[in-house]
């Protein structure tokens, strides 16, 4: 009985051990299990989070290439602004238009006089002259315009009043008459005598379009554009020569005209044009352009009434002068023969 009773005390400690083992056992599974399950639980969150940074790295690299391809995008925008206006500025290359014209005319003066017409030499230098003023307007005067507005009315007298006045007395028109080839000079004939050119012009029309356009640059903000883009530089450059040369010429008629004005009605468009020119330069000089100082503007509007007054004086005077040799009697009766008629 001791040994069972031994053997049972041993085997209730056995089982009782045994107990203890299984629940160690248990408690060790349970913990292993709760670790795998944690480590289950934090690769997850690993795979999660390497998902979302995934997720966060594609969308940067996204937005990234998105921003480079739009940034490529207003590159290729304002490259392609870049390269009209490379197209463009060479056909309004004012200076260049003027070195091109001046050599077509001296090769037409050149034509002529081997072809045994001379040319007058005053002429020659009035174109010469001509292209002189405009290429100083564009030059030297068209870069210091961009800051100092007197220069800017200086450039105005010599491209838009000047020069013009100067091309015109060269009478270009007529040079390439006679030195062209008949086929061609026919052809320019043709197309000096078609309706468009007619309209354009036409003494009304040609002082409308210069004395207008000065309006327009003068008191709106087209005054600002011309001095933060070469483009719109060009354009009115290219405006103020051509308005000041075919209003000039609508004026004088130094070469020959399809439809020819009267000398009344190109006096009567003159004063007008005058009078609406000496009052822009009033308003110039109490009302400045945007961004222009106080007294720049008004040095500039001073130069824009007296200088362009020296100039509209030649050009009353060249008018007169041609109205008085078309209309004034070439054969006068003496006074002594009327009286034997009477």
């Amino acid at each position: 009985r001791g040994l069972d009773t031994d053997g049972g005390e041993g085997g209730t400690e056995v089982v009782e051990l045994g107990g203890d083992a299984d629940d160690l056992g248990g408690g060790a599974a349970q913990r292993v299990t709760d670790a795998g399950h944690a480590e289950d639980d934090a690769d997850g969150e690993h795979r999660v989070a390497g998902r979302e940074e995934d997720e966060v790295g594609l969308t940067d690299r996204l937005e990234h290439a998105g921003g480079r391809g739009g940034a490529v995008h207003a590159g290729d925008d304002e490259a392609g602004r870049g390269r009209a206006a490379e197209l463009v500025a060479p056909l309004l290359d004012v200076d260049g238009s003027l070195l091109v014209l001046l050599g077509a005319y001296l090769a037409a003066v050149v034509a002529g006089a081997r072809r045994g017409r001379r040319w007058p030499v005053w002429r020659t230098g009035c174109a010469v002259a001509g292209v002189v003023c405009g290429l100083v307007a564009v030059g030297p005067l068209g870069s210091a315009a961009h800051h100092d507005f007197v220069a800017h009315m200086w450039g105005h007298l010599l491209l838009g009043m000047a020069g013009p006045l100067l091309l015109v007395l060269s009478a270009p028109v007529t040079v390439a008459l006679r030195g062209l080839p008949v086929r061609a000079a026919r052809s320019l004939s043709a197309v000096l005598a078609s309706p468009y050119v007619r309209t354009i012009a036409h003494p009304v029309t040609a002082a409308t379009l210069n004395v207008g356009g000065l309006w327009l640059l003068y008191t709106t903000s087209l005054h600002g554009w011309m001095h933060t883009s070469n483009v719109w530089h060009l354009v009115i450059h290219a405006h103020v020569l051509l308005a000041g040369w075919v209003f000039t010429a609508a004026i004088l008629q130094v070469d020959p005209v399809a439809h020819p004005t009267s000398h009344r009605l190109r006096a009567g468009v003159l004063i007008g044009f005058l009078a609406l020119h000496s009052i822009l330069a009033k308003r110039i000089y109490a009302h400045p352009p945007a961004g222009v100082p106080t007294g720049e503007a008004q040095a500039g509007a001073q130069l824009m009434y007296y200088g362009g007054d020296y100039i509209d004086v030649v050009l009353i005077a060249l008018l007169c002068l041609d109205w008085y040799r078309r209309t004034a009697v070439t054969n006068p009766v003496p006074p002594a023969a009327v009286s034997a008629r009477s």
